[in-house]
């Protein structure tokens, strides 16, 4: 599952998201065994990875530009509550981050840092490392045995639409991630959360988008390989020396990518964050920068999530998209599919 349930099943197989785990069961596609799909050459039809090879892997991060997806048959994890047992590690520095997860998310399901962009210094990069996994019946009280299957998905709040303050300032957000890197405990082993708090922690504020005002937000993703540690210090340095207010930022570790030509996951660390987008703020220069450094290490932005990246970059990221566009040609040969994605990026044939 991606960080917000609100996300539908076409979209998660057009998008391939991924998730926590990616570093043990890859993305959606690596789920997904069939769909049914509408494209325009050949109106309703069901593929499957053995019977529609290239269109099954164009659709599965193709951004849905090879056809309307119906419906969907994908596999599911058998738990046994809805409960996640977690281990929480605060750290100093992004060095002690990266070596705790190579050395130990191979023993834990799911994975994620959450990173401190705005800390300087030998604190650079300072993170709060959660990793677990869906909790046994016996690791639950008596009475969270009684149902551990049950689930609530509600929201706590709401933003309201006109914010009473202007809570994106620099200030204002390193004041915010001083206080959540502080009440993370150092060590913590075992504690047990609901799937909300674990995976969805923004959806528990409707609307939470609106703390960034009428400007709106700008969300940038990237992976570089795994030997790239170099360039992933580089942009966390480099981010936290522009000032620029950011304190939703994430760093996951990937495993093995898919078949998927446009797929996104490669084996490497992905970093995501979110920026105001008011072009005042200088964050167009800043992630121009980084896409030059991710470009240059071999990595790629998430097309999911990206809104500027100059189109030039997109064949360098992407070395199997003029495959992916014969393959979406055939199943669109008239060009009624399209989208403003596509049209930037320049992304059809």
């Amino acid at each position: 599952t991606p960080g917000t349930r609100q996300v539908t099943v076409g979209g998660a197989i057009a998008s391939d998201v991924h998730g926590k785990n990616h570093h043990r069961v890859g993305s959606w596609g690596n789920a997904l065994l069939s769909l049914t799909i509408v494209t325009p050459a050949d109106g309703r039809i069901e593929i499957t990875p053995e019977s529609h090879p290239g269109l099954f892997w164009a659709t599965v991060g193709g951004m849905g530009l090879t056809g309307v997806v119906l419906d969907a048959t994908f596999r599911l994890h058998r738990i046994a509550s809805t409960l996640l047992s977690v281990d929480t590690d605060r750290t100093p520095d992004l060095d002690t981050t990266i070596s705790l997860m190579e050395s130990g998310d191979h023993a834990y399901d799911y994975s994620v840092a959450w990173i401190d962009l705005m800390a300087g210094g030998s604190s650079a990069g300072r993170s709060v490392l959660d990793r677990g996994h869906f909790a046994a019946l016996e690791e639950l009280s008596p009475r969270q045995r009684q149902d551990p299957l049950a689930f609530r998905s509600g929201t706590l709040a709401t933003f309201p639409a006109v914010a009473p303050l202007n809570f994106v300032r620099p200030a204002t957000v390193k004041a915010f991630n001083e206080l959540w890197y502080r009440k993370a405990p150092k060590r913590r082993r075992g504690h047990l959360q609901s799937i909300s708090t674990f995976f969805h922690p923004l959806d528990m504020v409707d609307r939470w988008n609106r703390v960034y005002g009428r400007g709106g937000l700008l969300q940038w993703q990237c992976v570089v390989p795994l030997s790239a540690t170099d360039e992933l210090r580089r942009m966390v340095t480099d981010v936290s020396a522009s000032g620029l207010p950011s304190f939703l930022a994430v760093l996951k570790r990937f495993g093995a990518g898919n078949a998927g030509h446009l797929s996104f996951p490669i084996p490497g660390w992905t970093l995501a964050m979110d920026l105001p987008a008011d072009p005042r703020s200088g964050s167009a220069e800043l992630l121009d920068r980084l896409d030059e450094l991710v470009v240059s290490s071999g990595g790629r932005l998430y097309l999911a999530k990206d809104s500027r990246m100059r189109p030039e970059l997109l064949p360098v990221m992407y070395p199997r998209l003029d495959e992916w566009r014969e393959v979406q040609a055939t199943a669109d040969p008239e060009g009624h599919l399209n989208s403003d994605l596509a049209r930037r990026l320049h992304l059809l044939a």
